[in-house]
């Protein structure tokens, strides 16, 4: 692997760790806390805020994915390289595995604290508000589908140049406003991944819908923009564009 690739994989582990503790952590450790528990707006607002910080902090080393979702999505929009497919979400897994395992050591230092769901996503019985599984797919794959339009569109020639964290934070933001009740919010395999092994069960057993749903809804918006916004493809998509010497 060389420099640039490795660079650019350790920014996808960043990123990723920062957006599965961030997000999940505000979940499992605030969302209900007594009297004083953020719930589902200050969850989305958390998930949406790690999105958002680390699109700045290194979206411009790796592109700022931190989703295997968004990677093909990307991909098939033309603005992934064949060579970064891979690595990013081998990166982007093994970020959102460490960051659960670390919140599982800290969640668990609360004397007879459980992790029941610790924030996994799920379908059914499983599903926050019971949702079946047709409104389950059907949300993660609209949802992610507008996602990838978002980040594609505003990282696109035209768009507002180094503006392109705000509209994408704030969609996953929305994101989660709409889709908690109904599957806890994933568009994200990595992040669906990382919780959901330290959840066990039955939660790993509907993982599958986390990974078909959101890659579907990627590649999806990924292929309809390449046309779309075919004038203003660029072969890498850049969330924060460096400074012009």
């Amino acid at each position: 692997m060389d420099h640039d690739l490795k660079r650019r994989a350790a920014a996808e582990f960043f990123g990723t760790f920062w957006l599965t503790f961030g997000g999940c952590g505000a979940a499992v450790l605030s969302a209900a806390f007594p009297e004083l528990g953020i719930g589902f707006v200050g969850v989305a607002l958390a998930f949406g805020l790690t999105v958002l910080s680390m699109a700045y902090a290194v979206g411009h080393i790796s592109g700022g994915h931190f989703n295997p979702a968004v990677t093909l999505g990307l991909w098939a929009s033309g603005r992934c390289a064949n060579k970064h497919v891979v690595p990013y979400v081998l990166s982007q897994l093994v970020g959102a595995i460490a960051a659960a395992a670390v919140l599982y050591l800290i969640a668990s230092g609360k004397a007879g604290w459980v992790p029941k769901g610790f924030a996994s996503n799920g379908y059914g019985a499983l599903s926050p508000g019971k949702y079946g599984l047709v409104a389950c797919l059907a949300t993660e794959v609209l949802t992610t589908f507008f996602f990838l339009m978002i980040i594609i569109g505003s990282t696109s020639k035209g768009a507002a140049s180094g503006f392109a964290g705000i509209p994408i934070g704030f969609a996953l933001v929305l994101i989660h406003l709409v889709s908690i009740p109904v599957t806890n919010t994933s568009v994200n395999p990595a992040r669906s991944t990382g919780v959901a092994l330290f959840a066990g069960g039955e939660y790993v057993a509907q993982l599958w819908l986390f990974w078909l749903a959101p890659i579907a809804g990627a590649m999806i918006a990924g292929a309809f923009a390449k046309w779309l916004y075919d004038d203003g493809r660029i072969y890498d998509t850049v969330v924060v564009e460096k400074r012009a010497a």
